[in-house]
């Protein structure tokens, strides 16, 4: 027969109650993880902002064989928070010059432009391409990413 907790000394609830505090404490943190990280899949600047979601965003994206897409955006944004030419270069010749091996779709304007500046560059240098990708997947790839196997699955495991 259970004596009920008046039996158990004052030690053990003592012990009891700081374990069910911490406890408490560590419920609550998760959940706020877990929320954080299903609202990550609201918009695709939240998305892009955080780990998770750019992995699932990436995983996606690799299933439509369209990942340069964002390998190009990532590059620009590395390079707009530490610009060089040796970045610049590297950027350009993986995905903007026509033989590039993971070449962006970017219209001939916009490929010209970057061609006519890689002399002369700056942290901004990049800047109109990487909208017109950004938009490109906004417009594109994110509202098919909302609707796939890939972003449900996600979902699921927060």
């Amino acid at each position: 027969m259970c004596k009920g907790l008046s039996s158990l000394p004052s030690s053990c609830l003592e012990k009891a109650k700081g374990m069910r505090v911490k406890l408490s404490h560590l419920a609550d943190a998760h959940h706020k993880h877990k929320v954080h990280d299903g609202k990550a899949f609201q918009d695709m600047e939240t998305l892009l902002s955080t780990k998770s979601g750019l992995q699932v965003f990436r995983g996606f994206l690799r299933s439509e064989f369209s990942e340069e897409n964002l390998e190009f955006w990532l590059a620009c944004e590395d390079y707009r928070v530490s610009p060089s030419k040796t970045k610049a270069s590297s950027i350009y010749g993986q995905f903007i010059n026509p033989d590039a091996p993971q070449e962006v779709n970017l219209d001939a304007e916009t490929r010209e432009s970057l061609l006519a500046v890689m002399d002369s560059l700056c942290a901004d240098t990049f800047d109109k391409a990487q909208q017109r990708i950004y938009n490109l997947m906004a417009k594109d790839s994110f509202p098919r990413f909302l609707r796939s196997a890939h972003c449900m699955e996600a979902i699921k495991e927060f």
